[in-house]
């Protein structure tokens, strides 16, 4: 029986040869960054060579972003260490207070920031330890030293960068164009076949969780996918853009669909039913034949014949219910969203158009906007106490015992104190890397002074070291299951075989430096058990939750420039730190989920109620109500209880009954705000919602308006 009729096996053949495509790409910029740098004189090759051994990745992209990010991070670390000795060039304890402290604060900083700015972080401190611990006794050539160690890890970089870039590349962009592809046909599938009210809650939460966990995604992407393509470099901000609107489509369709449910759940099937056939021209829009489907030029064509039926026909369904004015109005409220939602999907699907036109076709100026990420302040000052002890501690140690190996184990725990704290294991991480690095330094020795010795040139050189070497480049590989293994292999590998030009053969300091080494690893997991990170606990999951309801203050009292996207991209990024930490399918998922839905809806509405207050000629005595009503419900997701509750409900009934009142004289400025007035009001009363624990009996039916 054939691969072929064995999808398992398919599927295990296919990963191998992709894994030892990457070995091979590995072993082949390893071997040519050292040869380089033999050629050009550098004193220590094996930087370059561990420089490629961080820098590579299966996908081109992504080596670019890691090289430019761990260049910016080795200048600014050589230029620290200069600083440093020429601040402290007498002073050794001066000098390791204020390396400890750089080397902490570069730690926290790459804990507030992710994807491969982290990376860059984590360098710099670890370029100032490399630079500056071997010049504490010779401080004269510490401009030398920083000059050679930038040379050989810019060196290792472009060598990285070409090599990924030329033999079997596997273009980011191509992986980013096909996400956005299906991120966009997904939600166009969804928005035609789910508006019935028949989706339950549950199913609607996990909707908004592949909402969150698409536009973070295509975010991370596409922050790669500029260091590989022109193309997507000079139209990066129209891709933020193409997420963000997709993030504001899908907002306002969360918030219909609840609509029409929360109906069906009163006992009002005939308005629901009215809004279900007022969508069912959108419905009609989307659900062209299948080779039209995935046309967005065809569908931002007829999403705009859309736009102009909807108000007609509206006209048509309103009338049937104007026996039932509470009713109308909830009609009313759920047309603004339809003629919303209408808008959104034609604006993204005219965008998702034009990016897939031709190179050198696109439209030119765009709407300029930021992904705005939810970064937090609490962990990162963790990190840096952490870090800063960890290595105070270290120098102590090394000053007091005068060990000879000290600047080795500061340096590897001045780059692990970094990279563990972005881990929600670290602790199990540093054990995968002291196994890793003990490995490396076995593998190292048997090369170092039994392969070596006898070789001579620098093919031999290849064959001496290659069938240990590989070793290290598959375990990367194999990240997934034995997490940091493969980072500590390659390392100590690389770091302690130590490959000079010319070779120096010292068996003593070999073994003391990958002691040495080996030490800063262990240090590091110590660190992490006295300290541990905060990174998936409870307390920084409500923390979070917490930052998460606040997001309605925020959108309640924030400058209105730029708010919409500020608040749907910082949303979705903190949503996502909290539920990539959490069970899937576990209470604590579930609970995060419908906090999640109930904050965006709220403050979605309560964003489009502060437009309709600053554009509409309203009645000073109805803005005021409307910012007491926004400013109460603020109020009650900062601290849900049932007073807050009551508060909030009341202001805001008195805003819709006052708004109500102004109706007939000012149809055209009180229709909008009343409208999203009702949908704070149906979101407050959600017996389905986080809040339906504060819920207590009101004078009027739930679904009144």
């Amino acid at each position: 029986m054939t691969a072929l009729n064995k999808p398992w096996l398919a599927d295990f053949l296919m990963g191998e040869r992709q894994a030892w495509i990457f070995v091979f790409k590995c072993l082949l910029a390893f071997y040519v960054a050292a040869w380089l740098s033999m050629l050009l004189q550098l004193e220590q090759p094996a930087t370059a060579m561990v420089t490629v051994a961080l820098v590579m990745h299966p996908q081109s992209g992504m080596v670019r972003a890691k090289g430019f990010y761990r260049a910016i991070g080795n200048v600014a670390g050589s230029l620290c260490a200069l600083l440093l000795i020429a601040a402290f060039p007498q002073q050794r304890e001066m000098f390791l207070l204020a390396l400890s402290l750089w080397v902490a604060g570069c730690a926290a900083g790459a804990m507030k920031y992710r994807n491969f700015m982290s990376y860059g972080f984590v360098l710099s401190g670890y370029t100032a330890a490399i630079v500056g611990l071997p010049a504490i006794s010779d401080p004269t050539h510490v401009f030398d030293a920083a000059v050679m160690r930038v040379s050989e890890v810019l060196l290792g970089v472009i060598v990285a960068g070409v090599i990924s870039d030329v033999v079997w590349p596997d273009r980011l962009g191509d992986v980013l164009r096909r996400s956005r592809r299906e991120q966009f046909e997904h939600f166009i599938a969804l928005a035609s076949d789910s508006l019935h009210g028949s989706m339950p809650r549950a199913e609607m939460e996990r909707a908004n969780l592949r909402f969150v966990r698409s536009a973070v995604q295509i975010e991370d992407l596409r922050s790669s996918v500029i260091f590989e393509e022109p193309e997507t470099r000079a139209h990066s901000s129209r891709m933020q853009l193409h997420n963000l609107r997709y993030m504001a489509a899908a907002t306002t369709f969360q918030s219909l669909h609840h609509l029409v449910d929360r109906l069906q759940r009163n006992g009002h099937p005939g308005t629901r039913d009215a809004l279900v056939r007022l969508y069912g021209p959108v419905t009609d829009a989307l659900s062209a034949s299948p080779s039209e489907r995935v046309a967005p030029h065809v569908l931002a064509v007829r999403l705009t014949a859309c736009e102009a039926e909807l108000p007609t026909f509206a006209t048509t369904l309103r009338n049937a219910l104007r026996q039932v004015p509470d009713l109308l109005r909830e009609f009313d409220s759920g047309a603004t969203l339809v003629y919303r939602f209408a808008s959104e999907l034609r604006n993204l699907a005219v965008l998702e158009a034009s990016l897939r036109k031709p190179r050198g076709r696109m439209p030119g100026d765009i709407e300029r906007v930021d992904f705005k990420r939810a970064n937090d302040y609490v962990a990162p000052l963790i990190t840096f106490v952490r870090g800063f002890l960890a290595l105070a501690v270290l120098s102590l140690f090394w000053i007091n015992t005068s060990w000879s190996s000290g600047p080795s184990a500061l340096l590897t725990a001045s780059y692990f104190c970094g990279l563990l704290a972005t881990s929600s294991s670290p602790v199990s991480a540093a054990i995968n890397i002291s196994i890793g690095y003990a490995l490396g330094m076995a593998g190292a020795f048997v090369v170092a002074f039994y392969l070596m010795p006898g070789s001579d040139g620098f093919v031999m050189l290849i064959l001496a070291s290659m069938p240990l070497m590989l070793i290290g480049p598959y375990l990367l590989t194999r990240n997934a299951t034995l997490p940091g293994m493969g980072t500590g292999y390659v390392m100590s590998f690389a770091g302690i075989l130590a490959l000079k030009n010319p070779m120096v053969y010292n068996p003593e300091q070999f073994l003391n430096d990958a002691i040495g080494s080996w030490f800063g690893v262990v240090a590091c997991g110590v660190a992490f058990m006295l300290i541990p990170t905060v990174i998936g606990t409870d307390w920084l999951r409500n923390r979070q939750l917490r930052k998460l309801r606040e997001q309605v203050s925020f959108a309640a009292s924030a400058p209105m420039i730029g708010l919409l996207y500020h608040t749907e991209s910082t949303h979705r990024d903190r949503l996502h730190q909290i539920v990539q930490h959490s069970k899937p399918d576990s209470d604590d998922m579930r609970g995060l989920l419908a906090w999640g839905l109930a904050v965006h809806e709220s403050v979605r509405a309560v964003i489009e109620l502060r437009q309709d207050m600053q554009h509409a000629d309203l009645p000073p005595p109805l803005k005021d109500i409307m910012q007491r009503a926004v400013t109460s419900l603020a109020r009650l997701y900062d601290a849900p209880d049932t007073r807050r509750w009551q508060d909030a409900d009341g202001l805001i009934g008195h805003a819709i009954t006052l708004t109500t009142q102004a109706l007939p004289q000012a149809y055209s400025s009180c229709q909008p705000p009343l409208a999203h007035l009702l949908q704070l009001r149906a979101a407050l009363r959600d017996n389905e919602s986080p809040l339906a624990a504060f819920i207590v009996n009101t004078t009027e039916p739930p679904h009144a308006a």
